[in-house]
């Protein structure tokens, strides 16, 4: 028996959100990255515009059925900010965090949206919100891995090179784990195979440029993004919050047992995402991104999740189950962070003091 025989096989869990995650591949050209629209599952759930529902006070809420709520906040941001690895629709983020204000909150959120396509989500419904209370932007590594991603796409390669970048770009997501081993095909099935040309596949090793420029570009991309969020929502009573998700090697010096396992089993066999994450793991060179990410985005608050969730009490406990998502756990605890950071759950809907900035 193999290595490969004697792997795990996926839990339901991640069944569940791997098959949604590859029917996206279905979507409309037109449209910003969105999901399968209605879809229906016991874990994770979307309205008619491919929007996750949120859940308050027993009610489901989406971008699509908004219901009566005459003011709502948003959660903008991917995969981290919709909620893959909650158990169910109640486990997200937003779910936590319209349980611990008693608002509602919807999921404004897509797997592999970097800045700029969030803030083009946001414009596409904009008119479906009514009244925006707080929108927080828990996002980040999307465009960390959008600049990777667009090196990649540029490189040198050759026409039969053409196929194995587009069939890459495909399976591009933030959740997407690597394709299991195939079964073993018959044998007519195998001896045509070996009769025809064998597939291209993904060159192995990329040629990218410093973690320090991917870094650099990624948030000055970011800073910009959210200073037009800024003059967007400087009309309004809105108030607009970055933090920046967490990343598992920025937050921990020491790993779970649980989480030391599950990076163990990773590191065998990376994705296709951690890969254009390459070299930016160092906590030097998060600390230097944020920075940046703050000074670009003034007059924008900005905080740092990687810093923050260690002040939840769980924090000792598993809360990853890989490099970027969080169990139910781990959700509940960043929207604890958040709302005790943020001040919401006191919050008397103060109106916002819109600080003028120059256009640039």
């Amino acid at each position: 028996m193999t290595a490969t025989d004697m792997s795990p096989a996926p839990s339901p869990l991640q069944q569940d959100y791997q098959r949604f995650l590859l029917l996206g591949s279905r979507r409309a050209p037109h449209t910003v990255h969105v999901h399968e629209t209605g879809y229906r599952s016991g874990t994770i759930n979307t309205d008619a515009l491919g929007l996750r529902y949120s859940h308050c006070a027993g009610k489901r809420f989406s971008a699509a059925e908004r219901g009566g709520a005459s003011r709502i906040n948003l959660l903008v941001g991917g995969s981290t900010a919709l909620g893959i690895g909650a158990s169910s629709d109640e486990h997200t983020v937003a779910s936590h965090l319209s349980m611990l204000t008693g608002e509602v909150w919807l999921s404004l959120a897509g797997c592999g949206l970097n800045a700029s396509q969030e803030l083009l989500m946001f414009l596409t419904h904009q008119h479906r919100f009514g009244q925006l209370g707080h929108v927080v932007v828990l996002s980040g590594l999307n465009s960390l891995a959008h600049e990777a991603l667009c090196e990649v796409v540029a490189g040198p390669g050759d026409a039969q090179q053409a196929k194995a970048y587009q069939d890459f770009l495909n399976s591009f997501s933030e959740g997407m784990q690597p394709a299991a081993p195939p079964r073993r095909q018959p044998l007519w099935r195998r001896i045509g195979q070996a009769l025809t040309a064998p597939p291209v596949k993904a060159p192995l090793n990329w040629a990218l440029s410093p973690p320090e420029k991917r870094l650099a570009r990624a948030a000055d991309s970011i800073g910009r993004t959210l200073r037009q969020w800024d003059r967007l929502l400087a009309d309004s009573h809105a108030t607009l919050t970055f933090i920046l998700q967490p990343l598992l090697p920025w937050c921990r010096d020491t790993l779970p047992s649980g989480e030391q396992a599950m990076l163990a089993a990773l590191e065998q066999q990376p994705a296709n995402f951690d890969r254009l994450l390459e070299g930016a793991f160092d906590s030097q060179l998060h600390s230097a991104f944020f920075r940046r990410i703050k000074s670009q985005a003034d007059p924008v608050p900005c905080y740092d999740m990687n810093g923050m969730l260690s002040s939840s009490p769980v924090f000792g406990a598993d809360l990853f189950i890989d490099r970027l998502h969080l169990n139910d756990l781990g959700n509940n605890a960043l929207a604890k962070v958040i709302t005790a950071k943020l001040g919401l759950a006191q919050e008397k809907h103060a109106q916002r003091k819109v600080t003028p900035i120059k256009l640039v």
